[in-house]
């Protein structure tokens, strides 16, 4: 692998902050958490982003009567547990 060197100017305050801080956390080099942060930003590291996240769910709820009946008893109040 042939390795490259850049010079990269006027990075924000907060961009460095939150680069070092990470470096620290993770005990690596700087120079490692920026070229990680780099491949993660144009998509290029190893493993894909795993997201736990539900939002393949968005839009796809369907009312089902059949589904309603059968769970109505759990939305029943015993009065005399409360008491």
């Amino acid at each position: 692998m042939v390795s490259m060197q850049y010079t990269i100017r006027a990075v924000p305050e907060e961009i460095d902050r939150a680069l070092r801080q990470r470096a620290r956390r993770e005990a690596r080099s700087l120079n490692a958490v920026v070229i990680d942060a780099l491949a993660r930003g144009l998509a290029l590291d190893a493993a894909p982003t795993r997201h736990a996240d539900l939002d393949h769910l968005i839009g796809t709820w369907q009312d089902d009567p059949e589904f309603d009946r059968a769970v109505a008893e759990f939305e029943r109040i015993d009065e005399e547990s409360w008491k």
